[in-house]
């Protein structure tokens, strides 16, 4: 295997959010052995930042669910595929047109922004923008986020996504009622794609491994891929194998296998 390419949150990371030292040193095995290990993130950069000493020789991290590529120990982007303010908005305004009561929050390069009624299941992160939807959208922004304060996630999800159509695409990465919303075309399989092409290594040549419906696009595009044991069963039905927990190491345990 040529490229290792890995989500983060319940693949990657135990549930504490730390790498365990069995899988640093499967990555650092992998490494060594020549292989490119890429993190694959729905994660916005910032939260890339503690994982540098992970990164690998390159760097580089995908965020956004693919539409930010990130140079992790200079803490630059060096690739956007944003999504274009206006399309934004019209989603924005079909979604809260379908979902009465969705709130809305951007990821803009490195900047987090908000309605003033938005609440996230996160910590709000200092220097967040907080502004109308028309104001945060004025832009191009790498993701709009969206969640509801009383549905339950599967009701929410079904319905939000089912008004985005071909304008954008549309994705989640968790248990909560949180929609994520991209450029059209824009995954974690296009980016992924395009820096394995920059680096001259086929589908074939990378094993991906993921846990939630925003990596099915990179399981099912992956020479060979991996559903953690705890993963949602859309990632199940688009990966070619299965791997223990991200609690028991499953990365780490299949990378010591490909790379003994």
């Amino acid at each position: 295997m040529k490229v290792v390419a890995t989500d983060l949150d319940g693949t990657l990371l135990r549930g504490d959010g730390t790498v365990s030292p069995r899988t640093r040193a499967a990555l650092a095995r992998a490494e060594d052995a020549g292989a490119t290990v890429v993190f694959v993130s729905g994660r916005p950069p910032r939260w890339i930042d503690v994982l540098a000493a992970e990164v690998g020789s390159h760097g580089l991290a995908i965020c956004a669910n693919g539409a930010l590529v990130y140079d992790v120990r200079r803490r630059e982007i060096v690739e956007e595929h944003g999504l274009p303010g206006d399309v934004a908005l019209e989603v924005a305004r079909a979604i809260r047109a379908n979902v009465p009561g969705a709130t809305f929050a951007i990821e803009r390069r490195l900047t987090f922004g908000q309605e003033p009624s938005f609440r996230g299941t996160w910590p709000t992160p200092d220097g967040t923008v907080v502004a109308s939807l028309e104001e945060l959208l004025a832009e191009p922004v790498s993701k709009l986020v969206v969640t509801h304060p009383s549905l339950s996630a599967a009701e929410f999800v079904s319905r939000a996504a089912a008004v985005v159509g071909s304008l954008a695409a549309a994705t989640y990465s968790g248990h909560a009622a949180v929609l994520e919303v991209s450029r059209a075309g824009v995954s974690k399989a296009s980016a992924l794609a395009a820096l394995c092409g920059s680096l001259g290594v086929d589908a074939h040549d990378v094993v991906a491994f993921g846990d939630m419906p925003n990596d099915v696009p990179m399981l099912a595009w992956a020479g060979t891929s991996y559903a953690v044991r705890n993963a949602h069963p859309d990632a199940v039905a688009a990966a070619s194998n299965r791997c223990p927990s991200n609690d028991e190491d499953g990365v780490a345990q299949v990378l010591e296998k490909i790379f003994a």
